[in-house]
């Protein structure tokens, strides 16, 4: 099961990332355990000074914009 990471402190542009991994992974029809982290200092410690970020498996896909629900179906096939 992919872990699947969204950071940032909660601004329309970080929901939409949220909302978009979520239609992702309902049209492939996929187990993933998506987090949203909100809280500066978690976000701090992956060392991103650009939000939203998305991460899969821990490695960071997509930071500074909003993913697109195809790219990020994409990036969880890859």
């Amino acid at each position: 099961m992919k872990q699947i990471k969204v950071l940032g402190p909660g601004c329309p542009k970080c929901k939409t990332t949220f909302n978009n991994v979520l239609e992702a992974i309902k049209q492939l029809g996929i187990e993933a355990q998506v987090t949203k982290v909100e809280d500066i200092e978690e976000m701090m410690k992956y060392n991103v000074l650009s939000t939203p970020v998305l991460m899969i498996n821990e490695v960071i896909k997509v930071k500074g914009r909003v993913a697109d629900i195809n790219e990020i179906k994409q990036l969880l096939t890859a």
